[in-house]
């Protein structure tokens, strides 16, 4: 699924509530959208389909989203601080848009942050090399079934679904 696809799914308030934070900081939008479609262009040609269900995949995918949000705001601000609280507003506003279960927008929630956690370690390296770190990552991503099981993973990806 491309980018416009997805907004124009979105009803006339979630596109304001994505309009006043792309106001606050109109020169991050561009980095943001490039690393939306790194993103997902990575995950296609890793996983085809499987990133888009609560599987390991899926867990993969939103560390990946943060950690490259972060790098190419990181980029242009020169501020981790910055790139790392923009990533975290622009992600927890697309989890509070999608209408997912309590359980999986937890899980997703938290994978954001797991890739957050990890940008400083990764911000100067090449894209394979984020990518083979997180797929490691992946393969040790932790089966919850409950939200409380989240708070014993805080270093884990996790997931719901096996794939």
């Amino acid at each position: 699924m491309d980018i416009w696809t997805l907004v124009k799914q979105f009803s006339y308030r979630q596109l304001f509530k994505l309009s006043l934070l792309g106001a606050q900081k109109p020169l991050y939008i561009n980095p943001t959208l490039r690393a939306t479609r790194q993103t997902i262009n990575i995950c296609d040609s890793l996983y085809k389909d499987s990133h888009h269900k609560n599987g390991k995949a899926n867990a993969f995918r939103h560390a990946l989203w943060n950690v490259l949000i972060c790098r190419n705001i990181f980029k242009f601000s020169k501020n981790e601080a910055k790139s790392i609280d923009w990533a975290k507003k622009i992600t927890d506003l697309h989890e509070k848009l999608m209408k997912n279960e309590p359980l999986a927008e937890m899980m997703d929630l938290h994978n954001n942050e797991i890739g957050r956690q990890y940008f400083e370690r990764l911000k100067h390296r090449s894209e394979e090399e984020i990518v083979d770190f997180l797929n490691g990552l992946t393969k040790n991503a932790k089966k919850i079934t409950e939200i409380r099981a989240i708070e014993k993973h805080k270093n884990d990806l996790v997931y719901i679904l096996e794939s």
